[in-house]
Parts: C-alpha cells; sequence; structure tokens
C-alpha cells in the first residue's frame, strides 16, 4: 500500500500494543468441537493486533501513524516485516523479538458472523522504546492497541499527558483483565476508551462505564455504536455490508473514529466515520494486509 500523505498540520498518532502473526480461517461451517474436526473454505496469514491495525487504517485515510510494537519471532518475522513496511506507517519504534524466543500468534475462526481468538502471548506488550517516542513530540496522541498493553506499562498514560498527548485505549477481550477491580483508576487521564458490547457488558460488571473515561464508546457490532460522555448518549447504526472477515473491524473502526474525534467533529460524525472504516474491514480479509487508500469520511453530506 501507498499510504497517502498526510497534511503537515494534522495531528500524528503513535499506536502501540501486542503485534501477532494472525492464521485467520473463513467459511467455517461451525465452530470447532473437541473430538471433531471442522473445514475453512479460505486462509490467509497476515499482521494483527489493534495497535497495527488502527496505525494501518490512519495511515490509509492519511493521517501520519507510527506503530511501537514487538515484531513477532520466526517463522513469521519476514512476513510481518514485509507487511508493515507497505502499510506507510513509521516503524522506527518497532523492535524485534530476541532470538529464539516463541512466536507470537493468533488464530481467528470467523463462522456465523462473529469470530473466535485462540492467541499465544509471548514476551513484552510493549517494546522499551515508546517512552522516548512520546517524549520525541512526533506524536499529539497515542492509542493503546489493548487494555492487557496498558496493564503491563501503567505509566504510559501519565507519560502521554505528561507530553501533552491525548489518549485512547480499546479494550481487547481478556477474562484476567476485566475480572480485576482497578480498572478505573488504570485508565485515569484516558481520554477515548472504545471496548465492544461484551467486553462493556463485563466492566459494568465493577462499575458504570461512564466512570472508565471523559468519553467511551461502546462498539455493538451490526447495531452500531454509542458513545457516553457528560451523562448523555450518543447512538449511531451500523453500515450494512456484506461480511467476509470480521477481523480487525473494531480496530478500523478506531482509525475512523478517532480520525474525526482529533479534529474536533461532533460525536455522531465520529461515530459514523468508525462505520466507515469498519464497513471496509468487513468486507475484505485479513486485517488491514493490502489496503488501499481509504477516502477519509468528510460527513454523509459530501
Amino acid at each position: 500500500m501507498s499510504a497517502a500523505k498526510p497534511a503537515k498540520h494534522e495531528k500524528r498518532v503513535l499506536c502501540t500494543g501486542r503485534l501477532y502473526c494472525d492464521v485467520v480461517m473463513s467459511g467455517l461451517s461451525g465452530p470447532p468441537v473437541a473430538g471433531q474436526e471442522v473445514y475453512a473454505s479460505a486462509m490467509v496469514m497476515a499482521a494483527g493486533g489493534g495497535a497495527y491495525i488502527t496505525a494501518a487504517y490512519l495511515a490509509a485515510m492519511g493521517r501520519g501513524a507510527g506503530l511501537a510494537a514487538v515484531i513477532p519471532a520466526e517463522p513469521f518475522a519476514g512476513q510481518i516485516a514485509d507487511e508493515l513496511g507497505a502499510a506507510g506507517i513509521a516503524l522506527d519504534a518497532c523492535v524485534c523479538a530476541p532470538i529464539g524466543a516463541d512466536p507470537q500468534i493468533t488464530v481467528a475462526m470467523v463462522t456465523g458472523g462473529d469470530r473466535a481468538f485462540v492467541t499465544r502471548r509471548s514476551g513484552a506488550a510493549v517494546p522499551d522504546t515508546v517512552p522516548a517516542q512520546i517524549k520525541s513530540g512526533k506524536y499529539a496522541h497515542l492509542h493503546i492497541g489493548e487494555l492487557a498493553s496498558l496493564a503491563d506499562m501503567p505509566q504510559l498514560v501519565a507519560l502521554a499527558k505528561a507530553a501533552g498527548m491525548s489518549v485512547s485505549v480499546d479494550c481487547a477481550w481478556d477474562a484476567e483483565i476485566l475480572a480485576r477491580d482497578d480498572l478505573v483508576n488504570l485508565l485515569r487521564g484516558v481520554d477515548v476508551f472504545l471496548p465492544n458490547q461484551a467486553e462493556a457488558e463485563a466492566l459494568a460488571r465493577h462499575a458504570a462505564l461512564a466512570d472508565y473515561a471523559d468519553l467511551v464508546v461502546v462498539k455493538k457490532g451490526s447495531h452500531g455504536a454509542e458513545a457516553i460522555m457528560g451523562g448523555a448518549k450518543t447512538v449511531r447504526p451500523a453500515l450494512k455490508v456484506d461480511v467476509v472477515d470480521t477481523v480487525g473491524a473494531g480496530d478500523a473502526f478506531n482509525a475512523g473514529f478517532l480520525d474525526r474525534w482529533l479534529e474536533g467533529c461532533g460525536l455522531a460524525e465520529c461515530l459514523d466515520a468508525g462505520a466507515h472504516s469498519a464497513s471496509v474491514a468487513l468486507a475484505r480479509m485479513g486485517g488491514a494486509r493490502g489496503l488501499a487508500r481509504l477516502a477519509r469520511y468528510r460527513g454523509a453530506a459530501e
């Protein structure tokens, strides 16, 4: 992909979090059952993880984006590095996993319009290059691709705020993290928190959603999304699309939403922009691999 050239005045985004090799299986007749076998009609291997996919969609829309992540170990490092290099994002904050480390991989099984994951995490969630990138002044916004990555380096929010940056955090399902009762404190200072519906329901067992951040955006798949801010809710629908692959749709939504939010647009327009970029992800297979330039959402009237 040749990313659209970002305008000099636009706020650049640094995305950080775990980077995976995604093996996406689609066209399954049903979910796997112990002792039985199901067959996929299609498969793709691609770079995965919320930080990368959000960064790639931001770059495709013409917003400057950088990635701070650990490139998975062999046998996937070469393929993942090639994809990253074609994505149009700054990679100077990325590091390679140590030689001999276990590869970090996710197997995604797409069935019935949704997906299930089996993931092997390995090594550090966030590289030690991140603090220097935050302090560099190159970026106006920090996006953390999963709550578990923030839990591994909880000082990230304070570092970003000290550097004058705004901060967003995706949730990403992790039962152990979602069971914690200190998440309101962990997210203190975060400007935008972006869980999906299942994650929001788990979080609501501990505290009201509005307590987690000044702005909480709940992604509800085909039912659209809602933004909760200042005691008010803004609700917008999803776009109708023939679903090919749901993997990465929430991260693509984040990119569309943040692109407009960083420009000070109203919440309805931000939600619509998220729905627009999510619809692109749903209609293609494999996260952000081979992503072409995207038209930036400018509102329904344009």
